[in-house]
């Protein structure tokens, strides 16, 4: 039973968190071209942290729903199998913080880490074939919805902070005629 939720808690994480770096850099890479206008590029970029931390944060809420009704640290700690990496998984709201939002490279090193511990696995089990390939398959298959996830989390973060620029911007014009 200890080695099925410890799987639930590993396939948790790489939900949330393994499937931004690979958005991320497809989408700058997009960006990048020479068709985009570059005042938009410049924003499109400074929203991904913003996205990351939003899926950070459903992180949280899933995570306080698990340690419902009982949130004593000695109860978390000892049901938790991947304490050092929930923590690190934990850690990802602070891209809510200007200081950390403004530097977009720093959420991809955030989730790196995860994307790293999936790579990982693929790779053991290609060269040592020490997983069962129902686990392997299952991680892909939670990677895929990983990559929908935080894409859907952009698209969310975009859809509120665009029209919050525009309402801004038409608010300078105004002033300024």
């Amino acid at each position: 039973m200890n080695e099925l939720i410890s799987l639930a808690e590993r396939l948790e994480m790489f939900a949330f968190f393994a499937g931004y770096p690979l958005v991320f850099y497809v989408i700058y890479f997009f960006a990048r071209k020479k068709l985009q206008r570059p005042p938009f590029k410049n924003r499109a970029i400074y929203l991904f942290p913003l996205a990351y931390a939003l899926i950070g944060t459903l992180y949280w809420g899933l995570q306080l729903r698990n340690w419902y009704p009982d949130y004593q640290i000695k109860n978390i700690v000892n049901n938790t199998h991947y304490i050092y990496s929930k923590i690190w998984a934990l850690l990802s709201i602070i891209f809510w913080i200007p200081f950390f939002f403004k530097r977009p490279f720093l959420s991809v090193f955030h989730s790196l880490f995860f994307f790293f511990l999936l790579l990982r696995d693929i790779f053991s089990q290609l060269l040592f074939h020490d997983q069962d390939i129902y686990t392997l398959r299952n991680e892909m298959k939670v990677y895929t919805d990983s990559l929908l996830l935080n894409l859907f989390a952009l698209v969310v973060i975009s859809m509120v902070y665009l029209p919050i620029t525009y309402i801004k911007n038409k608010g300078k014009i105004s002033r300024s005629s």
